[in-house]
């Protein structure tokens, strides 16, 4: 379906502008009508072939579209006036696209969970999932509420990750750079020096030669090898499923980033399944959600086998021990939560005790990592001048006085 750029007016007068998607002239005006709006002029919108302007809704924007939502729903506004605001406030134009289109469909006769359920790039599964389940319960604000505070978790999480890892990149970009400099220049100019000497090189400033050989004459090989593999490597991960489960695999067993990563998936499952058994959503429905959005094959296969294992007639808490996949204190907090009618905050006590373990680990990974790097390019340093210096000290030992 195109897309057109519009200008119109409300009721008020007031001037609106936007990008809708319709069929036809007439199509978008009846669209902009529902919206309460009068077409004044329009145009084709153009698609962008920018990388850096693709269509993307990020955190930040869903995080503020909940908070926004639940405000102005508490405070009685009706759901298609909300819907019309935020479109209007909105800084993103896709994401205003995309509210004008929703807020057509609600118009048009649709649930809200319906109209967002059209936009799966934008809104996920389990989002859709507890709007559904927030209409039928009459619960939508405090749905809302939920997510809001889910949603903004996860973003607080991943940014502070960059931060975490933002230093140690830089860190590693530099040692990357000085030796390619160092190898690729410095070197070159003291190896004829060195030949000249006449004397037998020692066995490490030959390799030191090979090395900056190999950067002089086969730098693209040793840059293209590395971007060839990594492509090939996350095609074959993207498309074979016994590949994608092995390196997921791999990531959960690594010494020092798998636990983490462990804890995190734990801490996401365990957040996302207390909202949706907040909401009323059945267990066995948000389990299989879960599978969808907890990132790692592996989990989602023991996820599968926990949902099996429940239908069959077990308990919760013991078919996530069977799963041998989920921390004694997952199954422990699980079984409190079914003992006690609590689920929920068993849940989100497991998410809160995750969440900061994870800060913590996070927190001690970035100390090692720098004095690792920093004793790293040292060494590095040192080789280099070891296999220089090395040969000419020994060659003004060797001269008579």
């Amino acid at each position: 379906m195109p897309s057109f750029n519009y200008k119109a007016i409300d009721k008020l007068g007031r001037p609106a502008m936007g990008q809708i998607d319709a069929l036809n002239e007439v199509d978008l005006e009846i669209r902009l009508e529902r919206m309460g709006l009068d077409l004044i002029t329009f145009r084709p919108a153009k698609k962008s072939t920018s990388l850096l302007n693709r269509n993307k809704v990020s955190n930040q924007d869903l995080v503020m579209f909940c908070f926004q939502i639940e405000q102005l729903s508490s405070a009685g506004v009706p759901l298609l006036e909300c819907l019309n605001d935020l479109r209007e406030s909105n800084p993103n134009p896709y994401f205003q696209k995309v509210l004008g289109a929703v807020s057509a469909e609600v118009e048009g006769g649709k649930m809200l969970s319906q109209a967002l359920a059209e936009h799966p790039g934008v809104f996920s599964e389990v989002f859709v999932s507890l709007i559904d389940a927030g209409e039928q319960t009459g619960q939508l604000p405090v749905v809302f509420n939920n997510l809001f505070e889910t949603i903004r978790w996860q973003d607080e999480l991943m940014s502070q990750t960059k931060k975490l890892l933002a230093y140690p990149a830089f860190v590693a970009v530099v040692v990357l750079g000085a030796v390619a400099f160092l190898m690729s220049y410095l070197v070159p100019q003291m190896t004829s020096f060195l030949r000249n000497m006449g004397q037998e090189l020692p066995l490490n400033t030959k390799v030191l030669i090979a090395i900056s050989n190999a950067f002089v004459n086969y730098w693209w090989l040793l840059i293209g090898v590395p971007v060839l593999a990594f492509i090939s490597l996350a095609a074959i991960i993207k498309t074979n499923p016994m590949a994608r489960y092995r390196f997921d695999m791999i990531k959960l067993n690594l010494p020092i980033t798998g636990p983490i990563l462990h804890k995190i998936i734990m801490a996401r499952f365990a957040r996302y399944f207390a909202l949706m058994y907040q909401t009323g959503i059945p267990i066995l429905d948000a389990i299989k959600i879960c599978e969808k959005i907890v990132g790692n094959r592996v989990v989602a296969d023991a996820l599968s086998r926990v949902h099996a294992q429940i239908s069959a007639g077990d308990s919760m808490s013991e078919s996530f021990r069977n799963a041998g996949l989920f921390p004694p204190l997952v199954v422990r907090m699980i079984r409190v939560g079914e003992s006690s009618g609590k689920l929920d905050k068993s849940l989100l006590n497991i998410s809160y005790f995750y969440d900061r373990d994870v800060n913590d680990s996070m927190q001690k990974m970035l100390k090692m990592i720098e004095p690792a790097l920093t004793v790293l390019l040292g060494a590095i340093l040192g080789f280099i001048m070891y296999s220089v210096l090395g040969p000419v000290y020994d060659s003004f030992s060797k001269l008579k006085i």
